[in-house]
């Protein structure tokens, strides 16, 4: 792959032999945006998984807390909680109308779907069309509640989700570049500490073969995944 001269300039201020303290890569990674845009900041751990067992397919939800600089467009779905879900600051709120919207128009202006339990039998039947796109509601992720008010004032304020991929490699946005390098730090503990604490106890040995942290076009910094530094 060919990389341009900006990329191959701010390479060249990572030692791609070292593993980085939290700390130090999230000072680092300020000095390593190539775009003109505020360049978001990924988490990416490879962690020594089975994904054929179902035990060992990591998801949920992490509130961030500083958020991750993205504001997410909630859809929120109930018939009977409406006027909660507006007031918690829902873009768009409604039941079986909406969802008649996304089957007739391929509607998809909004990055998570809340629903109230009673709305899933509807919700179900769109399995096929939401999820290959990850929007279908789940309890796991705090998605399905009739707490709905609730889970929209989370979302907003930085909750995110994450889950394994089949390689077993998990990856999550945590910031931005513009974020102090104390706010960055802050997420990427968060983080950290929760992929340690959902450890399937059938994991023997090495569990977090490798942590990094890279810009949107940006090179990548080895970080340590050590918990108390």
């Amino acid at each position: 792959m060919r990389r341009s001269k900006k990329y191959l300039e701010v390479k060249k201020l990572v030692d791609s032999s070292k593993v980085y303290t939290i700390k130090e890569a999230s000072e680092l990674i300020k000095k390593l945006s190539t775009t003109k845009f505020d360049s978001s900041i990924e988490l990416a751990f490879n962690l020594n998984l089975d994904t054929k067992q179902a035990d060992q397919q990591l998801r949920g939800t992490v509130s961030l807390p500083h958020g991750n600089g993205k504001t997410k467009t909630i859809l929120a779905v109930t018939n009977t909680k409406q006027e909660e879900a507006k007031q918690a600051g829902a873009d768009f709120v409604g039941g079986k109308d909406l969802l008649e919207k996304i089957q007739k128009e391929n509607w998809f202006g909004f990055d998570v779907i809340v629903a109230t339990p009673d709305m899933m039998g509807e919700l179900g039947k769109m399995g096929k069309l939401l999820g290959p796109k990850g929007l279908m509601p789940n309890p796991k992720t705090g998605t399905v509640t009739m707490n709905i008010g609730e889970a929209v004032k989370e979302i907003k304020n930085g909750k995110i989700t994450y889950r394994t991929d089949k390689e077993g490699n998990v990856h999550c946005m945590i910031g931005k570049v513009s974020f102090s390098a104390e706010d960055i730090a802050d997420n990427i503990r968060i983080v950290l500490e929760l992929i340690h604490k959902v450890k399937p106890s059938a994991v023997k040995g090495t569990y977090i073969k490798s942590m990094f942290i890279t810009t949107t076009m940006g090179p990548s910094i080895k970080v340590s995944s050590e918990l108390r530094q």
